[in-house]
């Protein structure tokens, strides 16, 4: 039986990856007995870009690395871009299935259930995430 969208739960947090809570682009959907997790955009704090730029690019990193607050997190992101989540992609979805929460909290009841993911896609742009998201979302309604 298809789990209708109007029926789908959005959450408002990431569901998976450890680091998510550094993460700009984030997705979570329960969709009848499974979530489907989308995160991206790693933007992790100043002192990993800073051993990231001084080993990828140690010129750019000295003639940088005197660069205050916003100022030095704009030409990081101009030379550098947010960081992988894994290896060569930016995004990535997984779909877990999902257990009832243990604490009582009405904007996120479900959580994953983490032994094993049932689904995997990874992408490069923000674009492509939402779709995949949607795309698992759909797939899983299904099941």
């Amino acid at each position: 039986m298809k789990i209708k969208r109007d029926k789908w739960v959005w959450m408002p947090h990431p569901a998976h990856f450890i680091y998510s809570s550094y993460c700009r682009f984030v997705m979570a959907t329960k969709v009848g007995k499974y979530i489907v997790s989308t995160v991206g955009e790693y933007w992790p704090d100043r002192k990993i870009r800073e051993i990231h730029a001084e080993i990828c690019d140690l010129k750019w990193f000295k003639e940088n690395k005197h660069r205050l607050g916003d100022d030095f997190d704009h030409a990081y992101m101009k030379k550098f871009g947010c960081e992988d989540i894994g290896a060569d992609r930016k995004y990535e979805t997984i779909v877990f299935k999902a257990k009832k929460s243990e604490k009582d909290i009405s904007c996120c009841p479900y959580r994953i259930i983490v032994n094993k993911d049932l689904d995997f896609m990874s992408y490069n742009k923000a674009e492509e995430a939402f779709k995949g998201h949607y795309k698992l979302c759909n797939k899983f309604s299904n099941k």
